[in-house]
């Protein structure tokens, strides 16, 4: 493993990172073609998940992939699905020689990419950068692996914790940039989820605006009883943008009608002995229906129920500059905590966001060990 190698796979790491929140169920992969040290194709997967990074990078390649090294973020596939095998493409092109971060966990390539290459006398080399390609694509790994999303757990607070004042106001904590900042967020997961209190009492759309973005994110709301409206801008929206309802068994059937009348998804999910919905078992039916990355939005009871359940694996936090005291709202429910103990979270990120501050939180161990 060179320098040039790692230099490459960053790149193609980079490239695939521009998939983010537009391909899943699939990973977001990137793909650089170099031949005699300069590059010649590159690619990333496509919005839907077609066509995918090697084919990209291939086409604008041509006859200059014969011979050539390829840089792809994860084993190229070797399974046909709605597209031939990504290993047989890189073959027939007459690739010399490929590099990969990842080997892929899906049982259908799982080592079995690597075996096709080098049977047909590719040499491969494995584990260039793997710790960042881990990082890039954690939300694919995830749902394959633990069979849930990952979760990003987005909190705008003031300073001391709080997301409302004693009268209910919260509009505007966080500046403009910061408000930016969500919706670059947003684009670059899959899903937004939000608590029914939340969506009852802003009434978002939870869509990307202002980034010239047009494919939308899924928006998700989790309501056990479906007691949000048909008739809020979620409702007559779910045409346009993608619109799901997490719900429990005993949510009426005139509710469930009317909501799938607007066509939004509905998606039954397990309750605990208080009605309220099994957050270990919803974010399983989000996994199970293909997606990957989810941004929660809130609220308060939302987020603390995933942190109770251990199922967020990072904390987006917007910091502003307000103090609003004990009679404010706090950002999060009732966690019961008893104890300090050692650092859950690490600080991966910090930096000013207009004239509020973005800190990044990662749980221990993420990304986790294949």
């Amino acid at each position: 493993m060179s320098e040039l190698d790692r230099r490459f796979m960053r790149l193609a790491i980079g490239l695939g990172a521009r998939g983010l929140g537009a391909v899943w169920p699939n990973p977001a992969v990137g793909c650089v073609i170099v031949r005699d040290g300069a590059i010649a194709g590159r690619g990333w997967t496509q919005p839907g998940g077609r066509p995918h990074a090697e084919v990209r990078a291939l086409e604008q390649a041509g006859t200059s992939a014969r011979g050539a090294t390829a840089y792809v973020s994860l084993e190229p596939c070797a399974h046909h699905g709605q597209t031939p095998p990504c290993a047989a493409a890189l073959i027939e092109a007459g690739v010399a020689r490929v590099v990969t971060a990842l080997t892929d966990p899906d049982e259908r390539v799982s080592g079995k990419g690597h075996a096709m290459l080098r049977a047909a006398g590719v040499q491969v080399t494995e584990d260039v950068e793997a710790e960042a390609a881990r990082l890039a694509n954690a939300g694919f790994l995830s749902r394959v692996l633990r069979g849930r999303p990952m979760v990003t757990l987005k909190l705008a607070l003031t300073l001391d914790a709080r997301i409302a004042t004693a009268t209910g106001e919260s509009r505007w904590i966080t500046g403009p940039q910061a408000r930016r900042r969500v919706h670059l967020m947003r684009a670059t997961h899959d899903a937004v989820l939000v608590g029914a209190g939340t969506a009852r009492a802003d009434d978002p759309e939870l869509t990307v605006r202002g980034l010239g973005i047009a494919r939308q994110p899924v928006r998700i709301v989790a309501d056990s009883r479906l007691g949000l409206s048909p008739d809020s801008r979620l409702g007559r929206s779910a045409e346009a943008a993608p619109v799901w309802l997490l719900h429990g068994p005993h949510a009426p059937a005139e509710a469930r009608a009317r909501w799938a009348a607007r066509g939004a998804e509905l998606i039954r999910c397990a309750v605990d002995e208080m009605g309220r919905l099994d957050p270990t078992d919803a974010l399983a039916r989000l996994g199970a229906a293909g997606l990957t990355r989810v941004l929660c939005e809130g609220g308060g009871g939302l987020g603390a129920s995933l942190l109770r359940a251990d199922l967020v694996d990072d904390l987006a936090v917007f910091s502003a500059g307000h103090v609003f005291g004990a009679d404010g709202t706090a950002g999060l429910a009732t966690l019961g905590v008893t104890g300090i103990g050692p650092h859950r979270w690490t600080l991966a990120q910090a930096q000013p966001v207009g004239g509020d501050l973005f800190h990044l939180w990662r749980r221990s161990g993420y990304p986790f060990a294949m």
